[in-house]
């Protein structure tokens, strides 16, 4: 047994295998799964986007945390675009502005941190070289993929506003992305193949020059030059001086058990800080999504989104109390305020586009990566004959300034990211993350949930059907039965989606067994992805 890897994207998740099955470890087998998935799902990842991981090695004495964040261009100013904001979406992905200069084309991108990420993953812990980690996704762009009914779905989903962009939108706003992406003017449809020989030799540059040259080479100099052509706000001089970041994860404990989970600005705190509400109840007694456990567990979501939308934000750009956030004593808080029956006022935030991806990996020693990843939605920006899209991560900023996430120069914006790592008796037990905006959070809350306190297996706790709540309405799939909606409706506003599966969140996990060190995996069945042992 080398191990398991679990993530949305099949190929990816066969490269990531592979590495695994020659040897390779868990690191290995992420990098090289991260390079393919920004091939296959190319406006969720991709080198054009940002990357944040926890990582727990064999033997280590605590967890490691890298984040690459997309940071606002040296260009930006807080006010730039205060005459265009029109309004905040409804769904809470980001912010609406005249001429959607935010969400599409040049002016929506950030500084990109994912080759910087991979590369320094794969330099500290493993054991490949970084040409190896790059070519099968150089392979994949070569020879092309087939489009597989998710990625071919999300093309034909039409905008939910009129100033929102659909994923199409993307690609129409850009020439190049037209010429890769479309045929005879249309997307390409399921079980059509799509080759990028662009993106291929990208790719193949950077596994000869390495990562330096995307920020400080050949590569550096042709994006630069095409940003600055086209009045971006990222410069030279922002891909120079970019940095991953490394601090120390979160950590939490629930029933016993702990947790290492992502920082600020990240998903991570609100994490902890739900289950730390949650762990003054005695879920196990109530039946699993029964009336009183939603509305329960709901607004204990409700109350940690109260805390996060005002004070979480970049903490290299002004305080977040972490502590206070975190803290069993605002846990009690608001434990007292629940069962008062208290109003939750939840103010509004943005958060990232649910177009991300993520991938667990534990390998044969026991080494274990939740590595989440992404584009936002994608800027549809490609620079010509470089084959990848960019970010389009300004769209996430308030554009009014004053705010905890408004706009300033190689400033980080508020994420959902939350990869983790759950430990019993200092062993890791389950590595779970998810793409899927703010709802990461409440996505891996509820999977950590279904396998500690209702003992499902890793994948029945991934299958179970799941519900979200950050504001003043609770939204769940539609394989929650009305007949319990309407219990729950008589003490809380709620909802059911158009979708049985996804939609909220696309949790991928890995559980391991502490007694027999066996894996077990669950892929989202909101996703095409899978979980394989090898």
């Amino acid at each position: 047994m080398n191990g398991m890897i679990v993530a949305p994207e099949p190929v990816a998740v066969e490269a990531g295998a592979r590495v695994l099955m020659e040897g390779g470890n868990a690191v290995d087998a992420a990098v090289t799964c991260a390079f393919v998935q920004g091939v296959v799902n190319p406006q969720m990842c991709g080198v054009g986007g940002y990357a944040l991981s926890v990582i727990q090695r064999p033997g280590a004495a605590a967890p490691e945390l890298l984040d690459a964040p997309a940071l606002a261009g040296a260009l930006t100013t807080p006010e730039m675009w205060v005459d265009r904001f029109i309004g905040l979406s409804p769904d809470g992905w980001g912010y609406f502005l005249q001429g959607k200069v935010n969400d599409a084309g040049y002016q929506s991108i950030c500084t990109p941190g994912t080759v910087r990420h991979l590369a320094t993953l794969l330099a500290r812990h493993g054991t490949i070289a970084w040409e190896r980690a790059i070519e099968p996704a150089a392979r994949v762009a070569e020879q092309g993929f087939v489009v597989d009914t998710a990625l071919a779905a999300r093309w034909k989903t039409r905008r939910r506003y009129p100033d929102a962009c659909a994923l199409l939108d993307y690609i129409l706003a850009n020439a190049e992305a037209q010429r890769i992406y479309l045929r005879d003017g249309r997307p390409y449809d399921e079980g059509e193949t799509i080759r990028n020989p662009d993106y291929a030799r990208t790719l193949r540059h950077l596994a000869r020059h390495g990562a330096d040259d995307f920020y400080h080479g050949e590569l550096a100099e042709r994006m630069s030059a095409d940003l600055a052509a086209n009045r971006a706000f990222v410069t030279a001089a922002d891909l120079s001086a970019y940095a991953a970041r490394e601090d120390a994860p979160v950590t939490g404990s629930y029933r016993g058990l702990t947790l290492a989970t992502s920082q600020p600005p990240h998903g991570g705190p609100t994490l902890v800080a739900i289950l730390n509400i949650l762990e003054g109840y005695d879920l196990a007694t109530m039946e699993h999504n029964s009336p009183a456990y939603i509305y329960r567990v709901a607004m204990a979501m409700k109350a940690a989104f109260a805390d996060r939308n005002p004070h979480l934000g970049d903490p290299a750009f002004g305080d977040v109390p972490l502590a206070w956030m975190t803290s069993k004593e605002r846990a009690a808080y608001w434990r007292a305020q629940i069962d008062a029956g208290a109003p939750i006022v939840v103010s509004d935030t943005p958060t990232t586009a649910p177009d991300t991806t993520h991938v667990s990996v534990v390998d044969r020693d026991g080494a274990c990566v939740a590595l989440t990843h992404s584009l936002g939605s994608s800027s549809g920006v490609i620079t010509p004959g470089l084959g990848f899209m960019y970010n389009n991560s300004m769209v996430n900023f308030n554009p009014l300034p004053g705010h905890r996430n408004s706009i300033a120069p190689r400033k980080g914006r508020t994420t959902g990211m939350a990869p983790t790592i759950v430990y019993r008796d200092g062993a890791p037990a389950l590595v779970v993350g998810a793409p899927g905006a703010s709802r990461i959070v409440t996505g891996v809350l509820q999977v950590i949930l279904n396998v500690l306190d209702f003992g499902m297996s890793v994948a029945e706790a991934v299958l179970a059907p799941r519900f979200d709540c950050q504001g003043d309405l609770i939204v769940c799939q539609g394989r929650i039965p009305e007949y319990v909606c309407e219990r729950v409706r008589e003490r809380h506003p709620i909802t059911r989606i158009p979708q049985s599966h996804g939609a909220l969140a696309l949790v991928h996990a890995i559980g391991i067994d502490a007694r027999t060190g066996r894996r077990s995996g669950g892929a989202d069945t909101g996703g095409g992805g899978m979980a394989l042992e090898v």
